[in-house]
């Protein structure tokens, strides 16, 4: 009776062992025998781990403390602030630097050479730049601040602006204040410099307008250029 119970466990172990390892090696390759593991985590959850490496928390002050420096540079008159300005891509800020250069300016010589430094860099020309320097061309119109008030004019992408400064140069010619100036290079400057404003401004209402003073400039400037 013995030697039966014990061949009869004999024969279960023997079957049921194979069976056990048939088992174990149909599992797909990937599937994980244990619990998957608990994610790590930290003092930061991944969003803020992104927006703390993108935007450190320094940066803001960083960027506060250059803006600030700029403007105490360009209090004294250092022209240098305004490329700086420009580096940072805020044209707003960037124009406050310029305007502040241009109201230091207080002469002709200053001007004109804040005006060639913006020029010479190719940096924007704000509005209250280019009506500053409108401003001493009035006082002394010669043939050379002539062509430079109008190519900063037009570098300011104003048509209005630009235009105002159209009709003042047709009348200091008409009145015999711009020396040594031809109608036929008055004719070419005017619409020589009207090609610099931006393609946008020369589409916009004020730039339509601006065409037809041209056109109207254009007209008186060939008439005389027949009778000379």
């Amino acid at each position: 009776m013995v030697a039966l119970l014990f061949t009869a466990i004999f024969i279960i172990v023997v079957l049921v062992i194979p069976f056990l390892f048939w088992a174990v090696r149909t599992k797909a390759p990937g599937e994980r025998l244990l619990p998957p593991p608990e994610p790590q985590r930290g003092l930061f959850t991944e969003k803020e781990a992104f927006e703390s490496a993108v935007l450190p928390p320094a940066a803001a002050d960083k960027n506060g403390t250059a803006r600030k420096s700029l403007s105490e540079r360009a209090g004294t008159g250092d022209q240098s602030a305004l490329a700086e300005a420009q580096a940072l891509g805020d044209r707003k800020f960037y124009d406050e630097v310029l305007d502040q250069l241009t109201l230091n300016a207080d002469n002709g010589a200053t001007l004109l050479a804040l005006a060639s430094y913006v020029t010479r860099n190719e940096l924007p020309v704000s509005r209250k730049l280019a009506e500053a320097l409108i401003s001493s061309w009035k006082s002394s119109p010669t043939r050379s601040s002539t062509a430079t008030t109008l190519h900063l004019t037009a570098l300011a992408d104003d048509a209005e602006l630009y235009q105002q400064t159209v009709e003042t140069a047709l009348v200091f010619w008409r009145q015999g204040l711009i020396e040594n100036v031809s109608a036929a290079e008055l004719r070419a400057l005017f619409d020589g410099e009207f090609w610099v404003l931006s393609a946008h401004t020369r589409r916009s209402g004020a730039g339509f307008i601006l065409k037809r003073k041209l056109a109207s400039a254009r007209r008186e400037l060939e008439t005389a250029m027949r009778v000379n």
